[in-house]
């Protein structure tokens, strides 16, 4: 599980401090998948990337008790000036994972040819978002972090393949997704919670998280 207690987080924009958490507490369960709403702007990715722990809190305390994924589309995690070959080394050794697997799984998952040898900061956005998406999925996580403003790819091949490991993974494990749409949610979860006022107001259902959304 995931657990916030009394976390705050907050930004100063250079005109006022724009609050994203203000000692808000929740926790996200292992089986209980979860969907959050909140409209641009609100904090969406810092929450995510708190989750993961890319982030600290200004105050309080965030617990991780199960494999949390990078989120989805993050780039912060591997060099660019490396291979996609190099980099899959290199993520499977702070694994402990086989670094032969890692790599042959992301080269048959991402379909990059010729360019998973070449350093990441030659690709286009699609190929950096095939690649990164194959990374994780090379790993297998307890909790997945999906942010809905990372980079998507247009690549259908790739679409099919990794949704299909994706909906597979997510058999035996949760996943915590953020967006301002709830048709996104949808397809991934169950529970809902809306980020509002530095809150995060947790629901069963998505129909009541969108009925609070939908009002605010």
């Amino acid at each position: 599980m995931i657990e916030f207690q009394a976390v705050s987080k907050s930004f100063w924009t250079g005109k006022r401090r724009k609050v994203i958490l203000n000692h808000a507490s929740f926790r996200v369960e292992i089986g209980r998948s979860l969907g959050i709403l909140a409209p641009n702007g609100a904090g969406k990715t810092t929450v995510i990337n708190m989750m993961a722990g890319l982030e600290k809190p200004d105050e309080g305390t965030i617990t991780r008790a199960c494999r949390v994924s990078f989120p989805l589309g993050f780039m912060g995690g591997v060099n660019g000036k490396q291979s996609a070959h190099e980099n899959c080394r290199y993520i499977a050794r702070l694994y402990g994972l086989d670094p032969d697997y890692v790599e042959s799984f992301c080269r048959w998952l991402c379909g990059l040819g010729e360019y998973f040898e070449m350093p990441l900061s030659t690709y286009s956005a699609g190929m950096k978002s095939r690649f990164t998406f194959s990374l994780m999925l090379a790993i297998e996580f307890d909790i997945y972090l999906i942010d809905e403003g990372m980079p998507a790819t247009a690549d259908v091949e790739f679409n099919r393949k990794a949704g299909g490991i994706l909906r597979e993974r997510l058999k035996n494990a949760t996943v915590v997704i953020v967006s301002h749409q709830p048709q996104t949610l949808e397809r991934f979860a169950r529970q809902a919670a809306v980020l509002k006022n530095g809150q995060m107001y947790m629901f069963d259902t998505l129909e009541e998280a969108k009925r609070l959304y939908d009002y605010a």
